[in-house]
């Protein structure tokens, strides 16, 4: 049976919930991935992506990274939730690390094995773990953004890297995806990118239909960036 419950802990004064999913009849600690919510907030969305993680028998930990029960209801809330995590991705990295410790610290989980994925600005939070060497075998970046965060030059990335993105996604232009293959190589990171034709941001959302704003829904992409994500975490664990 799937059950989830919440997971409270704190950051620089700020009360954060994320939800704990795994498989009760598990006996013995599982395997971890973390999913780093869009720039919303932790949603309903993430919350099942973490179902579907736990159906598979890994523990999975929808992270909440703006704060117990604050959640964005449009674009510019949206925005304005995210932007200081952007200007600040020191902080960004310190509140992804409390996270990842209170994802290690639940008896159903083994600390050892952990693995962060996460969807549009989630996405650049787990490549931004991987970057800060955060203690996590493999990241996935599903339609993420790529922009470096100007601390981590010269680190070493020790962390698996699987970047999924939209061809035709209009908020990562193909000069920053170049870039992005370009510092992970400079990383000396096991990397891989997967490209997806005819496809734009937020691909994985069955609820974005947006295309003046570039967020589009492809089932085609959907599937196979999480087979790929499959591929991924059975080789890790």
């Amino acid at each position: 049976m799937i059950k989830q419950r919440p997971v409270n802990y704190e950051h620089n004064g700020t009360k954060l919930e994320g939800m704990l999913v795994y498989d009760t009849s598990w006996q013995t600690a599982m395997p971890g991935v973390m999913v780093c919510h869009a720039w919303a907030g932790r949603s309903e969305f993430e919350i099942g992506e973490a179902r579907t993680i736990a159906e598979e028998g890994y523990a999975a930990f929808a992270v909440d990274l703006y704060g117990k029960g604050v959640l964005g209801k449009s674009k510019d809330e949206n925005m304005k939730l995210m932007t200081p995590f952007m200007q600040d991705r020191v902080m960004l990295q310190a509140r992804l690390k409390v996270a990842l410790k209170a994802f290690g610290d639940q008896d159903e989980v083994d600390s050892k094995r952990i693995a962060a994925i996460g969807f549009c600005f989630g996405g650049l939070c787990a490549l931004d773990m991987a970057r800060s060497g955060a203690d996590v075998l493999a990241v996935a970046s599903f339609h993420g953004l790529f922009t470096p965060p100007g601390n981590t030059t010269g680190n070493r990335i020790k962390a698996k890297v699987l970047a999924l993105h939209g061809n035709d996604d209009p908020m990562v232009p193909h000069a920053q995806v170049m870039a992005f293959a370009d510092e992970m190589t400079a990383a000396g990171a096991d990397w891989q990118i997967h490209m997806y034709g005819k496809t734009m941001h937020a691909f994985t959302n069955p609820e974005a239909n947006d295309p003046a704003f570039g967020t589009v829904y492809n089932e085609t992409a959907d599937r196979r960036s999480w087979q790929s994500l499959d591929n991924l975490l059975e080789e890790i664990f």
